[in-house]
């Protein structure tokens, strides 16, 4: 009874820290994107340019924000077999944290924004938890590593800062992620995503888009994106 007590207090815990961990961040997009209803999300199958400069970069991170967001609401949506309810309160706070980044970015972006992505998740059974758990994995992980490789390129102080919020809480969700995964292990900052100097890896767009192209029907060009 005492570890069964200790294993549900963990769980209430590390709910308990990403819901309050995305509080400023969520706070901040809120407040920022405006009372925005517009929920024209209309997929688009074509080829999307992201654009240049920082519009550009932002664009980068809306297209991430926007696979992130489609894969939590499905995972929510159609929970996996034999889901517990800590986890799918957690996958449910981490949905709503995607969420409200996707739609930050599009309203920040304005008539600059891409259209919104035709998704593609043939490759994932959302009835099976290593599926889904993995797939969420390569997500997190893939987008920390997006973010930290784009920071070098923003020249606006106000988006750089806005996107080390950003990161911040991909980190955590990662972090959590991990932890369902192998629960009770240092894997939730293994050596596979931080580097000997103990940091995350920075990954640059032209191989994150590579990385996250298979998930999206619509084709993504970065190739106007800043590389310095």
């Amino acid at each position: 009874m005492q570890n069964s007590h200790s294993a549900s207090m963990k769980s209430s815990g590390r709910r308990t820290f990403i819901r309050n961990a995305g509080l400023s961040t969520v706070a901040g997009a809120v407040f920022l994107a405006g009372c925005n209803n517009d929920d024209d999300m209309t997929p688009s199958t074509s080829t999307v340019d992201l654009g240049s400069g920082d519009v550009g970069i932002l664009n980068y991170a809306y297209a991430l924000e926007q696979l992130e967001a489609a894969f939590y609401t499905q995972v929510v949506a159609t929970p996996y077999t034999g889901i517990t309810d800590a986890e799918k309160t957690l996958l449910t706070e981490i949905r709503d944290h995607e969420i409200i980044h996707r739609d930050f970015f599009k309203t920040a972006l304005g008539a600059n924004a891409i259209a919104g992505l035709e998704v593609n998740f043939s490759a994932i059974d959302f009835t099976s938890r290593a599926s889904v758990l993995g797939t969420a994995k390569i997500f997190e992980d893939t987008g920390v590593q997006a973010y930290n490789g784009a920071g070098k390129l923003i020249k606006d102080a106000n988006y750089l800062l806005l996107a080390g919020k950003i990161v911040s809480v991909e980190a955590r969700h990662a972090a959590a992620i991990r932890d369902l995964l192998s629960p009770n292990t240092a894997l939730f900052a293994g050596d596979d995503i931080i580097d000997s100097n103990g940091l995350d890896k920075a990954v640059k767009p032209a191989d994150i888009l590579a990385a996250v192209q298979p998930f999206v029907k619509t084709t993504i060009s970065g190739a106007n994106l800043p590389t310095s």
